[in-house]
């Protein structure tokens, strides 16, 4: 690692107007979506809100010098060249959030990297010999996967863990393929990324273990396992009231029977090894008079241990084949997604570790449950990633929330490690 302790040349904007800066463009781009009479927002991926803040950001990136391009998935980077021909610097997160949910989750990471990397360009512009690699800014596309499974679609495309022609093509709920709704809002482009030297990334924790212990700076060094299916359950269509309880195929039953069993699932291991869920359902016909004949469910398993998640899925896979037999219906996996327990590089947690000490902030090493953008770039490139507190921890939630004193440490951690990326740190 080259470590660099850097300061900023002098004549340069201080940090409070950097952070009023922040602040205020925060303000804004929390009205994009937002939900009239809470706090949280509805900005599903390529949806009109989406595009909304797409274009908005966009103009934000521009007005301080960055040029602005789309890939083939909708991807959205902001670049800023200082070194002809060298590699980027890329930070970022996401901007589409889940149905009705907070207005931290992806969009901090967002516009904290956008004013953490306007303040080192700055910097650089000042004295160009400081820089060794350029600056750039991304907005990646669907990674939440509210509307078009699986999440973080535009990374798995990006590191090459996902086909393009097939996220194109995926479809969200009324048919509307990937590419008709990048299109609709002009955001599917044709840029091929440079080379990157270096990723970082900064989220809201989603989580309350570093409001508990009082840390500031997460030192995210390693992701959960995790594994996602997608059932579909096939029984038969009959009338609700004279149809006898014997000659039935209930979809719904045995969707039900899954559901329970998937939170039956996590008492049998220790406390906190397992974390289940049933996050979509969707039936058919879905009409009071009618035993359902076709039901569309998602279950997800998350743990730290690769071997909780293996036993975890040998147990569900048994309780699917009984409940099939004892319901009479048909269930059959249309869809899963899965990743592995997995550190994030020792050497960006201890960049981040070093940051943290030189700036007097507080940091802990943690671990993320949920999936992000950094999980993908992590396999590819030297990667940071970083967290702020999450006030109780509640996340895809329209009460999640983080304390500006936080946002602002954060940025701050945040806008050292891209100078000293950008100056060489990490760099073989």
């Amino acid at each position: 690692m080259n470590d660099t302790t850097t300061s900023a040349p002098e004549n340069l904007p201080d940090r409070a107007d950097r952070d009023a800066d922040f602040l205020a463009d925060w303000a804004v781009h929390s009205r994009f979506g937002a939900v009239p009479g809470t706090n949280g927002v509805d900005r599903q991926a390529a949806s009109p809100a989406d595009g909304e803040q797409r274009a908005w950001f966009a103009r934000l990136l521009q007005e301080h010098g960055f040029v602005v391009e789309r890939d083939a998935i909708g991807n959205q980077f902001g670049l800023l060249e200082l070194v002809p021909g060298a590699p980027y610097v890329l930070t970022g997160s996401h901007l589409d959030s889940q149905p009705t949910a907070g207005r931290f989750d992806g969009a901090y990471g967002v516009m904290a990297s956008a004013h953490a990397a306007f303040a080192v360009a700055e910097e650089l512009r000042a004295d160009p010999s400081r820089a060794r690699f350029n600056l750039a800014v991304v907005n990646w596309f669907n990674e939440e996967g509210s509307r078009f499974k699986p999440s973080m679609m535009g990374s798995n495309v990006f590191t090459g863990k996902a086909d393009l022609e097939a996220a194109l093509t995926t479809t969200d709920p009324q048919g509307i393929t990937v590419a008709e709704a990048l299109d609709a809002l002009g955001e599917r482009g044709g840029f091929t990324a440079p080379p990157i030297a270096s990723y970082a990334e900064i989220h809201v924790q989603q989580g309350r273990s570093m409001e508990e212990d009082g840390v500031t700076i997460g030192l995210v060094g390693a992701t959960w396992a995790a594994h996602k299916f997608e059932f579909r359950v096939h029984g038969a269509q009959a009338h609700s009231g004279s149809t006898l309880m014997a000659d039935r195929r209930d979809a719904l039953l045995g969707a039900a029977r899954l559901v329970v069993a998937a939170r039956d699932l996590v008492d049998e291991f220790e406390p906190g090894a397992l974390h289940t869920a049933c996050g979509e359902l969707t039936v058919y016909p879905n009409s009071p008079v009618v035993v359902a004949s076709d039901v569309e469910l998602l279950i997800d398993l998350r743990s730290p241990s690769a071997e909780v998640i293996a036993a975890a899925h040998a147990s569900l896979m048994s309780t699917v084949a009984t409940v099939a037999e004892e319901v009479g219906v048909d269930i059959e996996i249309t869809a899963e997604h899965s990743w592995d327990q997995n550190p994030y590089p020792a050497e960006g947690v201890e960049l981040a570790r070093a940051v943290a000490d030189d700036l007097g902030l507080t940091s802990a090493p943690v671990m993320t449950v949920a999936g992000h953008d950094s999980t993908n770039m992590k396999d590819t490139v030297p990667t940071v990633m970083l967290f702020v507190p999450s006030v109780g921890g509640v996340s895809h939630s329209l009460e999640e929330f983080t304390k500006d004193e936080d946002l602002l440490s954060g940025l701050h951690h945040l806008t050292e490690v891209v100078r000293r990326l950008a100056s060489g740190a990490l760099a073989g």
